[in-house]
């Protein structure tokens, strides 16, 4: 089977979430297990904190084993539906895309697991702030996969209520719902709320000073706040190497906070991690940065070339880890899921697919003059003259049609 696949069912809010929907606390020694996630103080090759080997192998971790140990089998399957369903919708908006469906797309093949494990570990109350490539963090906070789409075709300008799933509009200013979330996590200490907010952004936008600005005030104002970065290593066609000398995760101790790094691969691992970094959010320790160590198995965006800068040798290496293919070896091996399971999710894959295509060429155009509105309080002299300009020019058209 293909692992581009998708679904037309309602998704999962919580699976493998028992612990998180019960607002249970759990107190964490934040010193002991960030010195071992991270290993400071040990060699210069960071540590890496891994759950699921690329074989599909399941490999213990004393510090955060304890999140994932309600898993069941069912879960498993459900993670494993998550990310193949998200990566059929992905490669059917990419398709769209160099249809001229489209005006662009930022795939997230490859960086399925940080977001699909990340996304599960969530609460319904906590709160998302992602960038323009969190698809299958959208998908995990049950906003249809089809309203991400309407921004890119250019009939909206987001497509959801972000209160309505807790999840923000797509930000595509680099790193400023960073500011955003720290914000927004300042003011639910405030109100006494026993929830948590999460900031998705890449290794690129770590370099903006946004960022490290929301780093200062989450920890100074020791903010619920978790700022989880999918390092896919290449901030367009710049690696990461020439954007820092240290990790990404090591960042946050000039700063005052943990850093944890992640295998962005291993979806298990994505959920303990993001797990264990709410709960401290939650019981008034402060903001973590969680670093998922990934890659961007395609390009940065339908207008990129990833070609011109990255060897086929590097692709391929980081495809031997594709996050989907590690978890099937591992449902397989543990006999948790059969061909039928498959052969349904393939099914249900289609049928994504094609719900997908049919409701991106059913979108009505926008009102023309919508872009008009709202340009000032009060109305303008100027804006009343370029509408009537802009409406002269759209009855142009009908003029040369004949008035049809």
């Amino acid at each position: 089977m293909t692992v581009e696949s998708t679904a037309a069912r309602t998704p999962r809010r919580s699976a493998g979430n028992k612990a998180g929907t019960t607002g249970t606390k759990r107190t964490t020694s934040t010193t002991s297990t960030t010195k071992k996630a991270t290993g400071a103080g040990k060699s210069a090759e960071p540590a890496l904190v891994q759950l699921l080997t690329p074989e599909g192998k399941r490999v213990k971790n004393a510090e955060f084993d304890t999140y994932v140990a309600d898993i069941t089998a069912e879960d498993l399957r459900g993670l494993y539906r998550d990310m193949v369903l998200t990566r059929r919708f992905d490669a059917e908006a990419t398709a769209l895309q160099r249809q001229g469906e489209l005006g662009l797309w930022a795939s997230l093949l490859g960086q399925e697991a940080a977001q699909i494990g990340s996304g599960r570990a969530l609460r319904d109350d906590d709160y998302v702030f992602p960038t323009y490539r969190e698809h299958g963090v959208a998908w995990c906070r049950g906003v249809d996969p089809t309203n991400l789409l309407g921004m890119f075709r250019g009939v909206n300008n987001g497509g959801w209520d972000p209160n309505g799933n807790n999840f923000h509009l797509y930000t595509i200013v680099i790193g400023s719902q960073t500011l955003h979330a720290t914000g927004y996590a300042m003011g639910i200490t405030k109100d006494g709320a026993d929830s948590a907010v999460i900031a998705y952004f890449g290794d690129g936008a770590s370099s903006q000073g946004d960022v490290a600005e929301a780093f200062t005030f989450s920890a100074v104002y020791n903010a619920p706040v978790v700022f989880f970065c999918q390092n896919n290593q290449w901030a367009i066609s710049e690696p990461t190497e020439k954007q820092s000398r240290v990790p990404l995760y090591q960042r946050a101790q000039g700063y005052g906070f943990p850093g944890v790094r992640v295998d962005g691969n291993d979806v298990l691992a994505n959920l303990a991690v993001t797990k264990w970094a709410l709960e401290r959010a939650r019981a008034g320790e402060g903001p973590t940065l969680v670093e998922a160590f990934t890659y961007r198995m395609g390009a940065h965006t339908t207008s990129d070339d990833p070609t011109r800068y990255r060897t086929d040798d590097e692709r391929i290496a980081w495809e031997a880890k594709d996050p989907i293919l590690r978890l099937r070896r591992h449902l397989e091996a543990a006999n948790h899921a059969d061909e039928g399971f498959f052969a349904e999710l393939e099914t249900e894959s289609e049928a994504l697919g094609k719900r997908v295509r049919e409701a991106v060429r059913a979108m009505p155009d926008p009102d023309h003059f919508a872009i008009f509105e709202n340009v000032y309080a009060d109305g303008h002299a100027l804006v009343d003259e370029e509408r009537a300009q802009f409406a002269a020019y759209q009855a142009s058209f009908a003029d040369e049609d004949g008035g049809k």
